[in-house]
């Protein structure tokens, strides 16, 4: 029970009083919803409960998210108040959304770093680096109507391959030659710039801070008598249909995961990888889904971070795959015109300070040479690589994917 909704309000009445839930709802298998002919008619027909138990989806934990994307919104209401104080037009703009472990020890160390800065720097700043599970259409809206590159903020940083290399997104400026990496990081660090992986862009417009991994969380009591699946290819195998969970409320990371089963495994990988979903889950649940009476998954896949929540002594293995952790790269987007009064931020996010918050508090592998990550040396990363994505129109190629895979969950 919450102050805000009932479990038992439907979902029309719930989005219209809250619109802030419609892109959680999207993005947790009611794509519909996105639809104001479809809430306004099917919404009234059906709660909110309903909803999630005919997905399989906890309603208890899924109702939090509701309620945090509810006080984020509040909470940006506010900043929004603040910001009207500010000037139109401001010297540096900064926007992304940052992983929610680190965004706060992130936050903290900016605004420290600010603080000890001249007034040359830190006059007229405008940045906003939201939560990353409140998504980045607000990002997309900016964007997507525009076809010059001086609406765009200065800086942008946030995991996304539909965000940042759909065409219709800003990949349009990409094409246009609007960013450059300017790191100064001619070498990323050798877990990311070695004779399997090469993750440093080639043509040196898009800079990286670190990556999210995604790895399998095994049941073992769930498992019976089946194999540990220790490679992805082990993980679509008949055997494991309708046992997996799947972080589809994760855009960023169920992207990067559909787009290399995809590259690997064709058309075929993408429906096993549909038949074998059991429920879409939020991390935080993935790691107590052991102690739930039913619906209980063999295998979740979710960011490493997680992993690490699990308690020790219990039923739940984390399992590296041998052929690479998925992943997900945070990227920075740098605007080449405005590279003179970017060169402190660029410095600040690409440090190895901010590094080491990344990869030892987040868990998420910096690309810092400096920063010692430590991950085991046979660990191993599956990139998209940037062939294959200068190769494909990868927003289109997502939605057909995302299509593709509920397709094969419903056959």
């Amino acid at each position: 029970m919450n102050q805000y909704f009932k479990s038992n309000d439907t979902i029309y009445d719930i989005t219209q009083s809250y619109p802030e839930t419609i892109a959680i709802l999207a993005g947790n298998g009611f794509e519909n919803m996105q639809n104001a002919a479809m809430r306004e008619t099917m919404g009234k027909t059906i709660t909110l409960e309903q909803a999630l138990k005919m997905k399989k989806i906890d309603v208890n934990s899924f109702e939090e998210r509701l309620v945090e994307a509810i006080l984020q919104n509040r909470n940006e209401a506010d900043s929004a108040l603040l910001e009207k104080k500010k000037k139109q037009n401001a010297g540096v703009s900064i926007q992304g959304v940052l992983p929610c472990p680190i965004r706060i020890p992130l936050l903290e160390g900016f605004e420290k770093w600010l603080s000890e800065q001249d007034d040359s720097v830190k006059s007229d700043l405008d940045y906003q680096l939201q939560a990353a599970s409140m998504g980045v259409d607000w990002i997309k809206e900016q964007v997507k109507e525009s076809e010059s590159a001086d609406v765009l903020a200065d800086l942008f940083i946030s995991a996304g391959f539909d965000l940042f290399f759909d065409k219709e997104l800003i990949g349009k400026f990409k094409e246009q030659g609007a960013f450059r990496d300017l790191t100064g990081i001619s070498k990323y660090h050798t877990d990311f710039e070695n004779e399997e992986i090469q993750l440093r862009d080639p043509k040196g417009q898009y800079s990286m801070l670190a990556v999210v991994a995604a790895v399998f969380l095994v049941n073992t009591e769930e498992l019976g008598d089946r194999e540990v699946p220790l490679s992805w290819e082990d993980l679509l195998r008949p055997e494991f249909e309708n046992s997996v969970s799947l972080p589809i409320g994760d855009f960023d990371l169920f992207n990067a995961i559909l787009l290399n089963i995809y590259k690997k495994y064709g058309e075929d990988g993408i429906r096993k990888l549909g038949r074998s979903l059991l429920q879409s889950m939020h991390p935080a649940e993935m790691v107590k889904s052991h102690i739930k009476k039913a619906n209980k998954p063999a295998v979740t896949i979710m960011p490493y971070f997680f992993t690490k929540m699990t308690k020790k002594g219990g039923p739940m293995k984390a399992v590296w795959p041998k052929d690479g952790a998925i992943i997900s790269p945070i990227f920075m987007l740098s605007k080449d015109a405005s590279s003179e009064k970017l060169r402190p931020f660029i410095d600040f996010f690409a440090s190895k300070e901010i590094g080491e918050i990344l990869s030892h508090q987040g868990l998420f592998p910096s690309v810092n040479p400096e920063v010692d990550n430590l991950m085991d040396a046979e660990n191993h990363y599956m990139w998209l690589g940037w062939d294959y994505i200068e190769s494909h129109d990868i927003g289109p190629l997502i939605g057909q994917l995302e299509q593709l895979f509920h397709e094969s969950k419903e056959d």
